[in-house]
This record gives structure tokens, C-alpha cells and sequence, in this order.
């Protein structure tokens, strides 16, 4: 049973998520403490309540009444959500092609050896991934 994708976050609701992400459940005043910080600007708590009930509606986060402080939590798990956003980009601005977002990541700043080391291990295991035979397909003799 595949459930439909949840609905793309903006830029806002993103940030909002990244803290519930890093931190876990939190009420208002801590996301909006938090925002603060990571903008080094004042947010204002009527604007991060008022995203997080759009939030609540798009069903990109769960709210907690049992207190008189509502408690948030993410309620979309952070590596789909990426995955869905990096999806969108790589169709709306690489055509859907992985090869060329891949060669103008590396061709537009230094990748240290660490990175390169890492990206070699990760393309090895997609090789061996994509070597193996589907034990699926095994069955059909």
C-alpha cells in the first residue's frame, strides 16, 4: 500500500522541519527561538504558528493538544522529503539527468579527497547493487 506523496514544502516550512528534524517535537516558542538563531534575525511568533497550522493542514506536521502548549513533530520523514525536492530539481533543471547535476556539482568547487573517497565507495556499491540478480527473477524458472 503506497501512500501519495506528501505535498512539496516552501522555503519557510522547510526551515520549520530542518529544526523539528535536528531537535525532535518542540512547541512554538522553541521553533520560533530556534528560527531566530539560525537566521540571526528576530522571527515573529504569530508568522511560525501561522506556518505551522498551513503545515498542520498539508499534513507535513503532527500537533500535540494533550497541552495547554501545543507540541509539533514532524510528521514527514526527512530523507523522502529530500529525496522529493531533489527529484523536482533534477527534472526542472537537469532535464532529469543525474549525470550532468553530478558533474556540475564536482565541476563547480574543490571536492576534497575525503569527498572523492566517499563518492568511489558510494559508486561501487551502486555497481555491486545494480550486478546482483533480482532473486525475483530467480523464481520465474
Amino acid at each position: 500500500m503506497s501512500k501519495a506523496p506528501h505535498p512539496k514544502p516552501t522555503d519557510s516550512e522547510l526551515e520549520i522541519l530542518h529544526v523539528l528534524w535536528q531537535h525532535g517535537p518542540a512547541t512554538v516558542r522553541a521553533i520560533n527561538d530556534h528560527l531566530s538563531q539560525r537566521r540571526q534575525a528576530e522571527v515573529g511568533y504569530t508568522t511560525t504558528l501561522k506556518i505551522l497550522q498551513l503545515m498542520l493542514e498539508k499534513a507535513l506536521v503532527r500537533r500535540d493538544d494533550a497541552d495547554r502548549s501545543h507540541v509539533y513533530r514532524a510528521a514527514v520523514r526527512e530523507q523522502e522529503t529530500q529525496g522529493l525536492l531533489l527529484d523536482k530539481f533534477v527534472d526542472a533543471t537537469f532535464g532529469g539527468s543525474a549525470l550532468k547535476l553530478v558533474m556540475q556539482a564536482l565541476g563547480s568547487r574543490q571536492t576534497s579527497a575525503d569527498e572523492l573517497a566517499q563518492i568511489r565507495r558510494l559508486l561501487n556499491d551502486i555497481e555491486i547493487q545494480n550486478s546482483t540478480p533480482n532473486s525475483d527473477d530467480d523464481d520465474h524458472a
